[in-house]
Order: C-alpha cells, then structure tokens, then sequence
C-alpha cells in the first residue's frame, strides 16, 4: 500500500450525467485512494454495479429524500472503521448533504454546502448550515484531533478565489457573511489546504454553464480540501485538477502523507 493518500472531491452535477461523459473510466485510470463527490442527484439503487462497485472501490452514499436533488458519496479503496451520515437535525439531513467515514487515522467529511442564490431563506438555510457544521466539528476536534473536510462550499473566500470580485460582492456565494464564515473556520485552527500551499495562484474550480463561462476561464474557487492545524504536516501536495471536464466543476485534491503509529500503517 503507498504511502501517499490520494484525495479528491468533485460535485459532478449528477452522478448519471457524468456516467455518459466517461466517470467510470476517469475514476479508475485516476486511481485516488478516496474520492468524494457532491450533487450526486441520484441514490445507489438507481445507478448499475459498474458505478456503485467499481473494481478495487466500495463506496457510501447519502441521497436527499427529494429524488433528483443533491446527495453526497465516497468511494474509497480502504474499508472506513466506520460511517455515519448527516448532521442529526432533520433540516439539514433529508438534504443528504453530509457524510462522515472514521480511519484509523483521520475523520473524513465529505459535505455539499447548501447554495444561497435562490432566495433568502435559502440564504439563511445556508447560513444555519454553516452553523451548525462548524460546531459539529468543533466538537470532534476536542476530541479527534486529525480532521478533514472536503466538498463544495458554495463561496469563494478571497478576491482571488472569483474572476470578478466586484460585481459579485452582493452575490450569494461571495457576500461578506460568508466569507467571514470561511475567516472564521480558518481561526478554529482548520487549514485551507490549496490556499496554504500556493498563496498566490490563481485558479478556480466552478464555471458557470450557460455563459461558457469555462472557455473563457471566468471561474470561482468553491470547492475545498480543508485539514486540522494538527494534519497540516501529512499534507504533501494540494492541487485543482482543471483540465477534468464533464462538470461545471472540477476535482480538487490534496497527497496526503499516510501517518504510521505503533508500527502500524
């Protein structure tokens, strides 16, 4: 077994779409150790063995109680000791929006953050989600030091983080109270993982479709890999796979160095 973790998410805009567009195949020639997707719009009984199974994967699913509509899963090569999904409030949790898997090493949550463009009670739903997520989590690092959450968080931090900064400061997704949101998980002592390794880059992993957007590199960094202060030195690479297509996003990934204790891997 290497001892390198490979680490990737990715909100593939329905998990069936993205089939047609070569997922499979793209998953298994990519060969992560853990990938986590968002948006699945689809629950594991409607999908073939192929996409639920694929060979050397096992994967977890949390679907929304809405047919159609967002849904989170991971597919992993190593068996988690154990998985558990949403947050335990009603709310948040027929959303299928979180996932939690236990490691021996590290807890990971794979999360589709709500959007907050549609209205403002959504915004508020948002904002609730937020909440409570970083609570949740602050909860466990008293006790779990080693944490990882990844997935879609539906804002861009910086002015470098969206193509335009300015006419998008009333935007859901770069509002002031989300942002702030983001300074606030990075005190809590959790590490953006991009961001810390390359300060300076400018790269985006969300496009928006109906304006193409993409072609034109006029883009949005929403997705992230965030870590515990505690983990930061297990992180040897983080990385925004830009070139992947067939999403209106894009994988993003951290190398994350395996830990051994005990004289156990």
């Amino acid at each position: 077994m290497s001892d390198i973790i490979k680490l990737l998410s990715w909100n593939v805009n329905g998990i069936r779409g993205i089939c047609k567009k070569g997922f499979t195949q793209w998953l298994l020639s990519e060969s992560p150790d853990v990938l986590c997707i968002q948006e699945t719009k689809a629950s594991a009984d409607q999908l073939s063995d192929d996409v639920v199974g694929p060979t050397g994967y096992r994967s977890y699913w949390n679907s929304a109680s809405r047919r159609g509509y967002s849904g989170v899963a991971v597919y992993c090569k190593e068996e988690p000791v154990s998985v558990q999904n949403g947050m335990g409030i009603d709310k948040f949790d027929e959303e299928g929006r979180v996932i939690r898997l236990d490691f021996t090493d590290f807890t990971l949550f794979n999360v589709y953050f709500p959007n907050g463009k549609a209205s403002a009670e959504r915004l508020k739903f948002k904002m609730d989600f937020y909440e409570e997520f970083l609570h949740q989590i602050d909860d466990l690092k008293k006790r779990k030091k080693r944490l990882i959450f990844t997935g879609d968080i539906n804002t861009a931090h910086q002015e470098m983080d969206i193509a335009r900064p300015k006419e998008n400061a009333k935007v859901s997704g770069f509002l002031p109270i989300e942002r702030e949101w983001i300074d606030r998980v990075i005190s809590h002592g959790y590490v953006d993982t991009f961001r810390h390794l390359y300060p300076d880059t400018v790269q985006y992993s969300w496009w928006d479709l109906k304006t193409r957007a993409r072609e034109r590199n006029v883009g949005w960094r929403i997705d992230y890999v965030f870590v515990s202060k505690e983990m930061l030195t297990s992180v040897k690479n983080a990385f925004i796979l830009s070139h992947v297509t067939g999403s209106d996003h894009c994988p993003v990934g951290i190398d994350l160095e395996r830990s051994v204790r005990n004289g156990k891997t």
